[in-house]
């Protein structure tokens, strides 16, 4: 899959010949539009498959859902392949894409429209070709949402265990389940009340002893968590992590080897400089409480923000994220030569900051 990877060396700590980095790329060097968020990537059928909103800014009617594949040569230039068209007059801008590929059926796409956040809608989109082509958009149930910002997790059985969250009666989060890829879901939750925790976009990781844990985006300065012990049916009291978190999305990954690997700004919203969404990091755990620091992606002015990261068959990690809004960078990672290093009091070490 990876033959012929162009690897760009960029600036900050991901740049190729950090420990751990394979390669490092942009998805696209130029587009029709002038700002993108939210990447999401899958692996379908061997390729990669990358999405994310893109448009004059965020929340422009004018935002739609864009996509491109990676072959030998290169990422194909970007496709749009939803929009908000609601009727000739009408337009919405579209939200948040989520790829994932399960291990049976079509690859899945879900994505938001609406005119903003508190009032948005969930909708899907299949393709039975690794994103070649795609199906006709199709609106999902009232008060179900998709996969708010992170993939699903696959459960035993083939049921799909999704991530959710509102955000128009404090932030809270909740979990969707659909047995039939999308076609009926429970809805289950909220499991927070949105006043001492305000947590939205969840990412789900599992563990060998049948535990879920849920780790969240807060506005609490801190990552926070929730677990579930009967595969996501109920859930625990929502608690806070040694992990800072800026207001800013986050993605985690289950390595085949039994550890959790984390992306997210290891910063909070405000104070000296790293802040806000101006450093991108990558932790490790084996339990989800101790996290050790593996890997600064960026650190420097502007945002790195809202990852996706998958493992592929190839046991190669791969992560996408914004970069200054104004393109997606690609970096590949082998979680076996990532160097780690304690962070017994949630403080990054500061010889890996790179400034």
């Amino acid at each position: 899959m990876l033959t012929g990877l162009l690897c760009l060396v960029m600036a900050g700590g991901g740049a190729v010949g950090s420990p751990g980095v394979v390669a490092s790329e942009f998805i696209y060097e130029k587009a029709p539009f002038p700002q993108c968020h939210a990447s999401t990537i899958a692996e379908s059928g061997g390729t990669l498959v990358a999405a994310w909103f893109g448009g004059p800014r965020e929340g422009h009617a004018e935002v739609g859902i864009w996509l491109s594949r990676r072959a030998d040569d290169g990422w194909s230039p970007p496709v749009e392949v939803a929009n908000g068209v609601q009727t000739p007059e009408q337009r919405f801008p579209c939200w948040n894409p989520v790829l994932f590929q399960p291990s049976r059926g079509p690859l899945l796409l879900f994505y938001k429209v609406g005119p903003s956040p508190r009032a948005w809608w969930g909708m899907i989109i299949t393709s039975a070709d690794g994103g070649s082509t795609w199906s006709k958009p199709r609106r999902l149930p009232d008060g179900i949402a998709g996969p708010i910002k992170d993939k699903p997790i696959e459960l035993p059985g083939g049921e799909l265990l999704c991530g959710s969250s509102t955000e128009h009666a404090g932030w809270r989060v909740h979990f969707e389940l659909t047995p039939d890829l999308g076609t009926t879901w429970t809805r289950i939750g909220p499991v927070n009340d949105g006043k001492r925790f305000g947590a939205i976009q969840p990412t789900l990781l599992s563990y060998a002893d049948g535990r879920l844990q849920a780790l969240c985006r807060s506005r609490q300065n801190r990552i926070v968590q929730v677990s579930s012990t009967d595969r996501g049916r109920t859930w625990g009291e929502m608690t806070a992590t040694c992990l800072p978190n800026p207001n800013a999305g986050i993605d985690g990954v289950t390595l085949r080897d039994g550890r959790q690997l984390l992306v997210y700004n290891h910063t909070v919203r405000s104070g000296p400089s790293p802040r806000a969404r101006e450093m991108l990091n990558v932790a490790v755990s084996r339990d989800g409480t101790a996290w050790q620091a593996a890997l600064v992606l960026e650190n420097e002015r502007g945002e790195f923000s809202y990852p996706a990261v998958i493992q592929t068959a190839d046991g190669r990690v791969h992560v996408t994220y914004t970069w200054q809004r104004r393109r997606v960078k690609h970096v590949v990672l082998d979680p076996a030569k990532l160097q780690l290093r304690d962070m017994p009091d949630g403080t990054w070490p500061a010889d890996q900051l790179g400034r």
